[in-house]
């Protein structure tokens, strides 16, 4: 079923609700996966602890000249429940479906993954909020190269099995 803005059936700019909720499921999923790697597997395993809301925080400072409680993590969860999954139903998978369709989907998921750790960790900690390119190339920067990867790897998996549905 398709809905207008205003909730309307069959209108001029239909939105397939479906669909939207799967990105928002599929996103959010991937979101809660991210965070349980990065802030407590990893640090269960002895490894660095990611710490994404530090850098929403950055940003918003940055941006903005100060932040406010909770904007941060607010940030955060938008980028991982809307932006990244914009990014890779609007550019990665249309480019991947005209470049390299023969290429599995996993390895293109994986490939955005790799893209995602770069716009995090270079455009925004290094570009926008003046860190090291790359957080200097510490424990944190390996654990959130496998944390995006493993977001996007989820991502297609949830996304996938509820537009089977």
């Amino acid at each position: 079923m398709a809905v207008n803005m205003t909730g309307d059936r069959a209108s001029s700019a239909p939105v397939p609700v479906a669909m939207v909720v799967a990105i928002l499921i599929a996103g959010s999923v991937a979101t809660v996966v991210f965070d349980l790697f990065g802030q407590a597997l990893s640090p269960l395993a002895g490894y660095a602890k990611l710490a994404p809301v530090g850098l929403a925080n950055g940003t918003i400072k940055t941006l903005f000249g100060a932040t406010v409680p909770g904007a941060g993590h607010l940030l955060h969860f938008l980028i991982g429940l809307i932006g990244y999954p914009l990014g890779w139903i609007l550019v990665a998978l249309p480019l991947s479906d005209r470049l390299t369709p023969w290429v599995p989907k996993i390895l293109i998921a994986i490939a955005y993954g790799i893209g995602l750790w770069i716009f995090a960790l270079y455009i925004m900690a290094h570009w926008v909020v003046g860190m090291p390119a790359f957080l200097g190339f510490t424990g944190i920067t390996w654990v959130a190269l496998i944390g995006h990867v493993v977001y996007a790897v989820t991502f297609l998996v949830t996304h996938d099995w509820l537009e089977r549905r």
